[in-house]
């Protein structure tokens, strides 16, 4: 985007800010952030140091992590940042255990987050309404720096970020926004469709400049999409047209059951790529479910078709990434308690669980950070000495480190030299049975040393602590590891949320069953289905130039055989548009011709 922008703009698009939502809040906050009682070099803590914080919450206030799953009451906590509802605001919505739970913990994790001059994901943009709430001076500042407000994929937001970006426009009014109502599918982490379909109200004057005109697909898909998104009753009526032409006929695939709808569609890749039609990165299967992923691989791997799965483990959700990204972070900021007892026994230094529980409650009853419990582990009681020992010299080292720690010698060559130190090399070769393993986990952090060095080549002012908080602010749309394989010369699948903004020529919508899409979930908690009716609509207009929809009669379940109802959105279609097929005789006759005219072609006959 900022390259597109600067080739339009040239010189004149040097003051214009181009950044993801939470990009922005950190750039208010390293700013101002001092006004709500932190300092500026404040850490951004990942799911994983979330959790680390919210358990010691939890064993403070004596709740059990076995009756209340920490990641379910993260979840609400979340969830009530997105609704900007903070610690002291929160009610239990009802007399729920986690609703309870969450209630009772949430103001103590956020003291400890303090505590720690850390804050969450979420804290990014309800910190940041709140700075510019509670302070006219700063919110005068930021409305004069940004006068012209653009957003897009407005139908995306959620209500903090709607308020965020209602503030900034507040004083001058000018404020473009794109998006489509029909293509809001986030809901369940926190969108608002009423965002999108409120703006004209929110903004009496404003212009509504309709986009209607598709470029990607032919008009049999439109009229399909289409067809099926004018049955949710609330949105903005537009009808997507295509000047590319009419196209194929819609293929509906009726399989008896999921293998046998996996060996319809692969059948129908290998036909298509006997026509010379397509190569295998051309198509892509979506579905509603990842576990609906599992008889196509088989079905794939059979046929020896290459593929990639969207949605496998990201480089930095990797645990010895992590461990490696935790001591950048203490460097950075040794009040991080979270990364300092992920790293305080990595590798290993005979630092126990009993060590570090003495450690923590002691730093606790003298009112003092962790670090400085290391630093003073010597007054300590009830730790053994050679426990203290290996507790002090880590402290002395990683203060050193901290310590000498500086830009203008390398911050990649300075980070290797540590790691040398440390041998985690030798460290993973003893710990892993499999050398193979070891050897990817320690590419892995050689990855980790690289990128910084990369950064502070492209970024010749650049600090530690602006390289950590890219690295979290990576987490809002980073693509996994498999997707950096998408584009190269194999079939893609994934899910339908996955699929948003990417485009195919053949695209197989598969599992088009009621409880699959809509699923059963949705089913329940909206009878309208109008997000799984977008969700549907998303998944047609990925298709550019064939669509092919495919259900069961029948699936497993726990081993059962269940009977499956067709889905409601398959009676939407216009029955015009679609070609039906099974696996039948004349389908093994068609395909046995495409094959003999395959061959023919090839041995020039």
């Amino acid at each position: 985007m900022k390259e597109r922008v600067s080739n339009m703009a040239g010189t004149m698009a040097d003051g214009i800010v181009i950044s993801t939502f939470h990009s922005l809040g950190v750039r208010l906050l390293r700013k101002d952030i001092r006004a709500l009682g932190f300092k500026p070099n404040f850490s951004i803590y990942s799911s994983s140091d979330q959790a680390g914080v919210l358990r010691q919450a939890m064993r403070e206030r004596d709740i059990d992590p076995k009756q209340c799953k920490p990641d379910t009451i993260l979840w609400r906590i979340s969830g009530a940042k997105n609704r900007l509802i903070g610690p002291r605001e929160f009610k239990p919505a009802s007399d729920d255990r986690i609703e309870l739970a969450t209630a009772a913990v949430y103001p103590r994790y956020q003291e400890l987050l303090k505590g720690f001059n850390a804050i969450d994901f979420d804290d990014i943009i309800m910190l940041s309404v709140k700075l510019l709430q509670s302070n006219a001076t700063i919110l005068n500042y930021w409305q004069e720096r940004f006068r012209y407000v653009m957003v897009d994929e407005y139908q995306d937001t959620n209500a903090s970020q709607y308020l965020l970006i209602s503030l900034l426009a507040k004083k001058h009014g000018n404020i473009c926004v794109v998006g489509d109502d029909d293509q809001s599918i986030y809901g369940w982490r926190g969108a608002e469709i009423q965002n999108i379909l409120n703006f004209e109200h929110d903004y009496a004057n404003c212009r509504v400049i309709k986009l209607e005109q598709n470029y990607r697909s032919t008009s049999a898909i439109l009229e399909a999409a289409n067809s099926v998104i004018k049955n949710n009753p609330v949105r903005t009526e537009k009808a997507l047209w295509s000047a590319v032409g009419k196209g194929r006929e819609i293929d509906l695939i009726v399989a008896a059951s999921e293998e046998d709808e996996a060996a319809q569609v692969v059948e129908g890749m290998l036909l298509e790529q006997f026509k010379g039609n397509l190569s295998w990165s051309d198509m892509a299967i979506l579905y509603r479910s990842n576990a609906q992923s599992r008889a196509f691989e088989e079905r794939l791997r059979q046929e020896r078709i290459p593929y990639v799965v969207i949605g496998g483990q990201q480089f930095y959700e990797r645990k010895e990434v992590k461990d490696a990204i935790a001591y950048l972070k203490v460097i950075d900021n040794p009040s991080d308690e979270a990364s300092l007892l992920r790293i305080i026994n990595f590798p290993r230094r005979g630092i126990g669980d009993g060590t570090l529980l003495h450690l923590n409650q002691w730093s606790m009853e003298h009112d003092v950070p962790l670090f400085e419990a290391l630093k003073r582990v010597r007054e300590i009681e009830g730790i053994s000495e050679s426990s203290k020992k290996a507790v002090a010299g880590f402290h002395d080292m990683m203060a050193g480190v901290t310590e000498n720690f500086n830009t203008r010698y390398g911050m990649g060559a300075q980070v290797n030299a540590l790691f040398n130190r440390l041998r985690i090399e030798d460290e993973l070769y003893r710990t892993l049975d499999d050398a193979t393993q070891a050897r990817k986990r320690i590419e892995n952090i050689e990855q980790v040393v690289n990128s910084l060095a990369v950064y502070e080549e492209q970024n010749p002012r650049g600090t530690l602590s602006a390289f950590l908080e890219r690295i979290s602010l990576m987490d809002e749309d980073r693509p996994s590891e498999d997707s950096k394989e998408h584009g190269l010369n194999a079939v893609t699948l994934m899910s339908l949320h996955s699929s948003k903004g990417l485009e195919f020529n053949h695209v197989w919508l598969v599992g088009m069953e009621e409880e699959l899409l809509p699923h059963k979930r949705s089913i329940e908690e909206d009878p309208t289905v109008a997000e799984e009716r977008r969700l549907c609509y998303v998944g047609i207009t990925r298709a550019r130039r064939h669509l092919t929809i495919s259900r069961c009669q029948s699936r497993r379940k726990f081993g059962a055989v269940e009977h499956r109802t067709p889905s409601r959105f398959l009676a939407e279609i216009p029955a015009l548009l679609i070609a039906v097929s099974s696996d039948d005789g004349a389908n093994q006759e068609k395909s046995a011709d495409m094959a003999a005219d395959f061959f023919s072609r090839i041995l020039g006959e």
